[in-house]
């Protein structure tokens, strides 16, 4: 099928460079329960989990992920929110998994994002839109080094194009 196809190719790099990125299910995303869902979404798309974890995000972790926000007027309640329950954090690996991942998630206010992505299906307000994605390759890097040990992450090759399962 095209979805094997497309998992096989973003699998080996067929077409474009392999990346890694965070994606973290904000605590409201936890307590709707769509923690599933989005792996899902992510697993259908071709891309490959590579690390996960369930955590209570604590001040200073959350502090330093959002260092360039600081400043900003919402910045406190960015902070009170993400610490207000658990998150699921998570790096997936594949084919320009950045930018993609990006637009799976939609616009960061769910009133412009689009039905069909993530906040535009689960999500009606900004100050609780469901999920994080990395905005760049360099940003996902920093970030995925705030959230995980490298022993943490795992390197696996689908059975899918292996000679040992077949």
């Amino acid at each position: 099928s095209i979805l094997i196809m497309q998992y096989i190719l973003s699998s080996i790099g067929a077409h474009g460079t392999q990346e890694r990125t965070l994606i973290a299910v904000k605590p409201d995303g936890v307590q709707k329960r769509l923690v599933g869902e989005i792996i899902k979404r992510f697993e259908q798309r071709g891309f490959k989990l590579v690390g996960m974890k369930l955590l209570q995000a604590s001040e200073e972790l959350l502090a330093k992920h959002y260092h360039d926000l600081k400043t900003k007027s919402f910045y406190s309640s960015l902070i009170d929110y993400m610490s207000s329950g658990p998150v699921v954090a998570m790096v997936w690996e594949g084919s320009n998994v950045v930018k993609t991942s990006r637009a799976m998630v939609g616009e960061t206010n769910p009133l412009d994002a689009r039905p069909g992505t993530i906040r535009g299906d689960f999500s009606v307000d900004i100050c609780r839109n469901v999920i994080h994605a990395s905005d760049s390759v360099d940003g996902a890097q920093r970030e995925i080094g705030l959230w995980f040990q490298s022993n943490e992450l795992v390197d696996w090759e689908s059975c899918l194009h292996s000679n040992t399962y077949q």
